[in-house]
């Protein structure tokens, strides 16, 4: 399969997409998880891109679109991919139709997972992310915390509340949200590929995708 999974900061987006990974041995993409290994690495992208993502704005596209050319040539997007919280904005996705096109890739569907804004603050506020770029495992100091405080269950690392995970830091995320990336929905919707599912849980989005695949 290849899709694009919409909606905004916490709306389950990473969730879906590793649940979908297993049904087919599609490649969950996210550009969020590349550039934080990048900033742990130390890298000349990961220094130019931590001063954006600690403020919570977005990472400007000419970053973006070499991370993407490059990743969805590797051959593990072969099988198939799911592009995880990006694209972020319409020029973004203007410059992905192209390099989809220049690549010979057609999607199947851009789905819009639906959530309420009141519904998100509280995962964001209390999910907590594994320190170790290699590992990157989710928690929830509510729902799913570690078995250990403040430890990775699979690899024993940190767990950490991420810089763009604040309250501060997540409000503003949502105002960038509803700005630049919520006319995504608009403009997807006329390339007539766009599918939305309203709801908290994700088993429920999994189950409409798979739906929609099977029709």
């Amino acid at each position: 399969m290849k899709i694009i999974l919409l909606g905004a900061p916490g709306a389950g987006k990473g969730t879906v997409a590793k649940m979908l990974t297993a049904l087919d041995g599609s490649v969950q993409i996210s550009t969020g998880d590349i550039l934080r290994g990048e900033v742990q690495a130390g890298s000349d992208l990961g220094r130019e891109a931590e001063g954006y993502m600690k403020r919570g704005d977005l990472v400007p596209d000419s970053l973006i679109m070499g991370i993407m050319e490059k990743r969805l040539q590797a051959p593990d997007c072969q099988k198939g991919f799911l592009l995880d919280g990006f694209p972020r904005t319409v020029p973004q996705a203007e410059e992905l139709k192209a390099l989809l096109a220049k690549l010979g890739i057609v999607l199947d569907m851009v789905v819009n997972i639906d959530v309420p804004t009141d519904v998100i603050l509280d995962r964001l506020c209390t999910r907590r992310t594994c320190a170790n770029a290699g590992c990157q495992a989710i928690y929830n100091v509510k729902s799913n915390p570690p078995k250990k405080e403040g430890i990775c269950d699979k690899c024993g690392s940190p767990v950490i509340q991420r810089d763009d995970e604040t309250e501060t830091a997540i409000n503003h995320r949502l105002a960038t949200y509803n700005s630049k990336t919520a006319p995504l929905i608009g403009f997807y919707e006329k390339e007539g590929l766009l599918k939305t599912a309203v709801g908290t849980s994700s088993d429920a989005v999994v189950s409409a995708i798979k739906a929609e695949l099977g029709r």
